[in-house]
């Protein structure tokens, strides 16, 4: 059993956004990203980089409309197997049980494309939950709690870039309201890629 939420992002938790993003990228995304400009954004070096670039987006954001904030799951353990452990592994397990495991993230600012107003209109960043804690309800909580900060900005309009081929980001986020606008971007990466926002109305 785990005990669930959402809450923004600290330092120490700088390694482990990063390889949730990575395991979230080689799983979403293999189906339709080609497997070159993949591994390059999920390899050893590619992990060096975002974990930098978390550590600067967590502990120096821009503004204080810039947030990280991360689904965590409290580990609890079956203190029932503890005396197989051994000494050794008893503590070990010990020291666990209660701790968090950051199990999805999403992060958010005020929108940058040209056509739209900084003032009313933010972005949904990243949003992404590890392969192995889909389906539990992390990826609507961390929506809810993004939707949440930016109406507390006073923002009315929250959109988001995705590919037009991650039908399951497409599909969960039509199912909670949101709409592709009819803005497009396309990547030439090794192959031409689509990607289209969506926006949905806060206000």
């Amino acid at each position: 059993m785990a005990d669930v939420g959402v809450r923004a992002a600290r330092h120490d938790d700088v390694a482990a956004v990063a390889s949730t993003q990575i395991r979230a990228w080689k799983y979403g995304y293999r189906d339709f990203l080609p497997e070159g400009p993949l591994e390059q954004m999920t390899g050893a070096a590619a992990e060096d980089l975002w974990r930098r670039q978390w550590d600067e987006a967590i502990v120096s954001p821009p503004s204080r409309r810039h947030r990280v904030l991360v689904a965590v799951e409290k580990v609890v353990l079956d203190t029932d197997a503890f005396p197989a452990l051994g000494p050794g592994g008893i503590a070990a397990a010990a020291a666990l049980q209660g701790s968090e495991r950051v199990v999805g993230l999403a992060s958010h600012a005020p929108a940058e494309d040209p056509d739209l107003d900084p003032t009313t209109t933010g972005e949904l960043l990243t949003f992404l939950v590890d392969p192995d804690h889909i389906r539990r309800g992390h990826g609507s909580r961390l929506l809810n709690a993004t939707v949440d900060h930016f109406r507390e900005d006073g923002y009315r309009t929250i959109v988001t870039w995705a590919f037009a081929d991650n039908h399951a980001v497409l599909g969960f986020l039509e199912s909670a309201g949101w709409g592709e606008d009819g803005a497009e971007r396309v990547l030439h990466i090794g192959r031409t890629v689509r990607m289209v926002r969506l926006a949905t109305d806060i206000s």
